[in-house]
C-alpha cells in the first residue's frame, strides 16, 4: 500500500548483544525490553529476535532497513511525523524496487515554518493516513533488519514514541548512524596529519554526499533522504579500513576509535 516504485525518484543529480556489542557509539540500542502491556505482536517478535544474535555473518548477509522522517519541528514532547521514508539493502544493494513512503495525517496543524523545510502542506496531509494506520505496516517493513539512518537517534526517537501509543511497545532493531560513521571516517583520513584537523568540516546528509561524489537526491523529502543515506552508508562500509570490513563485528570494531587500532 505504501510502496512506490524507482520511477518515482528524481534520477540523481553467539554473546548478546545488550552487553558488549551495541554499547559502541557508532550502534544505538533503541530501548530496553519492557513487557508492555499490550504490545503488539510483531513489536513482540522484533524484541525476542533481537535479545540476541550473531555479529559475525558476513555483512551481505544481513537485511538493512534506511530509515528517514520529516517532522512538524525538533520536539519529541510536542511536534509529530508528517512523513516516513524507507529503502531496504539487500546483499549490500540498495533495493530500489522495495521502498516505504506515505505522508501522514498530524494531529494539529502544520505549522508553516515545517512546511517550508520538508514542503509538505495541509493539502497533502488532509487526506493522508494516520499513524494508526501506517505503522502495522511500518513496522512489517522493517522486519528483522538493522536499521541506518542519518543521526539516526531523532527518527527513532519519534517513532518509538509513537509506536509506545499506537502499538504498545517499541522497535528493538538495532540502529546504525551514519552521521558516526562520517566522524570515524574523517579521524581515520587525519590520523597521518599531525595538526591538520579541519575545525569547518560539516556532517549534514548533502554536504558529505557531494564531498564524496554520490548522487543527488532532493533533501528534505523523507525518500530522498533515505535514498541519499542509503548510498553513504554503503560508501562508508567500503571504504572504512580500506574495504576490511567484512561482518558485523568488523563494523563495530571499526567504531571503537582509530587511536587504538
Amino acid at each position: 500500500m505504501f510502496e512506490v516504485c524507482i520511477s518515482q525518484l528524481p534520477k540523481p543529480q553467539p554473546m548478546t548483544v545488550m552487553t558488549h556489542f551495541f554499547q559502541n557509539k557508532l550502534f544505538r540500542w533503541p530501548g530496553r525490553f519492557p513487557w508492555a502491556r499490550g504490545e503488539h505482536s510483531s513489536l513482540r517478535a522484533n524484541r525476542e529476535y533481537f535479545r540476541s544474535f550473531s555479529q559475525d555473518r558476513p555483512l551481505d548477509e544481513y537485511e538493512f532497513v534506511v530509515v528517514d522522517t520529516e517532522l512538524t519541528g525538533m520536539n519529541q514532547r510536542k511536534d509529530e511525523i508528517v512523513s516516513i521514508g524507507a529503502v531496504r539493502i539487500r546483499q549490500m544493494r540498495i533495493d530500489l524496487q522495495n521502498c516505504f513512503y506515505t505522508c501522514l495525517r498530524p494531529e494539529q496543524d502544520l505549522p508553516k515554518d515545517s512546511t517550508l523545510i520538508h514542503r509538505i502542506t495541509p493539502c497533502d496531509t488532509e487526506t493522508a493516513p494516520t499513524l494508526d494506520d501506517v505503522l502495522p505496516e511500518f513496522v512489517a517493513y522493517c522486519g528483522l533488519a538493522l536499521l541506518v539512518g542519518h543521526n539516526v537517534g531523532m527518527d527513532i526517537g519519534f517513532l518509538n514514541k509513537a509506536l509506545r501509543k499506537h502499538m504498545g511497545g517499541i522497535l528493538h532493531n538495532p540502529c546504525l548512524d551514519t552521521m558516526r560513521l562520517a566522524m570515524l571516517y574523517k579521524e581515520t583520513q587525519w590520523e597521518n596529519f599531525y595538526d591538520r584537523y579541519n575545525l569547518n568540516v560539516s556532517y549534514t546528509l548533502g554536504d558529505l554526499s557531494r564531498e564524496y561524489g554520490l548522487p543527488l537526491f532532493g533533501e528534505h523529502n523523507a525518500l530522498q533522504d533515505a535514498m541519499q543515506t542509503a548510498y553513504l552508508f554503503l560508501f562508508f562500509v567500503h571504504k572504512l579500513h580500506g574495504g576490511r570490513i567484512k561482518t558485523l563485528r568488523d563494523l563495530y570494531m571499526a567504531g571503537r576509535g582509530w587511536r587504538w587500532m
